[in-house]
């Protein structure tokens, strides 16, 4: 089949990928001028197996009340004269409940294990390189109810067959030195060494430049406008190129992969994605040869901030603003992930200018990825990861190709239309 894919970020290119190895013909439509530009440019860089519990969960409307009036807050609640971020908040406040956050942790960690296995395959097929680091992921407890709870968190990775161990201050500091003059005392930590980092722009740009090879098509420069549908099925696409230009797409078969500019796009449709776009910031910090800073990749889960070795960079990334689709760079939290860095690790000093950057994350109330068919029988979705993009990239897009394809997929996982 001719398998138009529309968006060029780590879900669309991933899924491009796939469905080459799968046999189709594949042709990307992507409005930026190169793969990675927008939610896939500069995110927290972990691949993270052992963290799969959602943000839904039952502590989360309370620290939400917390939080409320901080501006740095880890989640920060922006109230809008829009229908659709209120529908989204009361869902998301329905997905707390304690059964739903089960089913969802389990839903993802199985699809995460998978994922990670398909990557490494990958990398061991391609040698593809995007700074990957696999010495695991330190996930540091602050106060002592949360790292209470790191008991049964690993016992849970256990029951799937992941490693992790739970770890007492003294520990987390031998695992990652870089800890030892950490500002704040540690209750200690989870450590699940499996679990790996690397550069998701670099990793989805060199993925696209394989793609490009084996005969994939990429058309930068190309906002999709509509979707033409008769019959029950998907015809066209309409793009509009920077110039004005208009052009009609024709395929086989269409998969969305445009992260939180999707559910407008498939309105006229009928079609409902429960997605709406939750900002998130990261710092990078260019780092001198010699700098004391973190070789395995941190999770501080008092502050909801991930830090990852990038090269030379140090990236921190995190947080979570509802504001509707506002890119604007907001310095107050994008200085708190930098205090909270230099909390954390008190001798680093940047080699040379930080870069503040945010995205919007495609969110689901659930934290669960939208992924399988619509309801034109040749329309298909590889969508709304928040905040595990990269964590769920290759096993989504190898799920989807697998739908495209006819195929059940492996994992076990609530596919949409199956």
């Amino acid at each position: 089949m001719r398998v138009i894919v529309l968006g060029a970020g780590l879900a669309g290119v991933a899924s491009a990928w796939y469905l080459k190895q799968a046999g189709h013909e594949v042709a990307v439509v992507e409005r930026q001028p190169a793969a990675g530009m927008e939610t896939s440019f500069a995110n927290g860089g972990q691949i993270s197996v052992s963290h799969a519990e959602p943000w839904a969960n039952p502590g989360a409307p309370g620290q939400i009340l917390r939080w409320l009036g901080r501006e740095d807050a880890p989640l920060l609640f922006r109230p809008r004269a829009d229908f659709r971020q209120w529908s989204w908040g009361l869902a998301f406040l329905a997905q707390c409940l304690p059964g739903s956050t089960g089913r969802n942790t389990e839903a993802i960690l199985r699809l995460a294990i998978y994922s990670r296995d398909r990557l490494r395959e990958l990398r061991k097929a391609t040698g593809i390189e995007y700074d990957f680091v696999g010495k695991g992921i330190l996930h540091l407890f602050f106060a002592a109810g949360d790292f209470a709870h790191a008991e049964r968190r690993t016992a849970l990775l256990h029951g799937f067959g992941v490693r992790a161990e739970v770890l007492d201050a003294r520990a987390c500091i031998d695992v990652e030195p870089a800890l030892l003059d950490c500002r704040e005392p540690l209750a200690g930590g989870l450590y699940a060494p499996e679990d790996e980092s690397g550069d998701a722009l670099k990793f989805t740009q060199r993925l696209a430049d394989l793609c490009l090879q084996r005969g994939v098509s990429f058309h930068y420069g190309l906002a999709v406008e509509s979707i033409e549908a008769r019959a029950g099925r998907v015809t066209a696409v309409h793009a509009r190129s920077s110039d004005g230009t208009r052009e009609r797409i024709d395929g086989d078969a269409f998969v969305i992969a445009l992260g939180s500019y999707g559910p407008a796009l498939l309105r006229p449709l009928g079609e409902h994605l429960p997605i709406y776009p939750v900002k998130g910031y990261s710092v990078t910090l260019p780092l001198a040869a010699d700098a004391p800073a973190p070789q395995v990749s941190i999770t501080d889960e008092s502050r909801r901030i991930v830090c990852s070795r990038l090269g030379q960079r140090l990236r921190v990334a995190g947080t979570a603003e509802l504001n509707g689709y506002d890119l604007s760079i907001n310095r107050t939290r994008c200085e708190a992930i930098l205090r909270r860095t230099c909390e954390l690790f008190p001798s680093l000093r940047p080699a040379g200018e930080v870069e503040y950057w945010a995205g919007l994350r495609p969110a689901t109330p659930s934290n669960l990825p939208v992924i399988g068919r619509g309801k034109p029988a040749n329309l298909f979705y590889n969508t709304g990861h928040g905040t595990r993009g990269w964590t769920l990239a290759c096993g989504s897009a190898q799920a989807l190709a697998d739908i495209v394809g006819g195929r059940p997929p492996a994992p076990e996982f609530p596919f949409r239309g199956l």
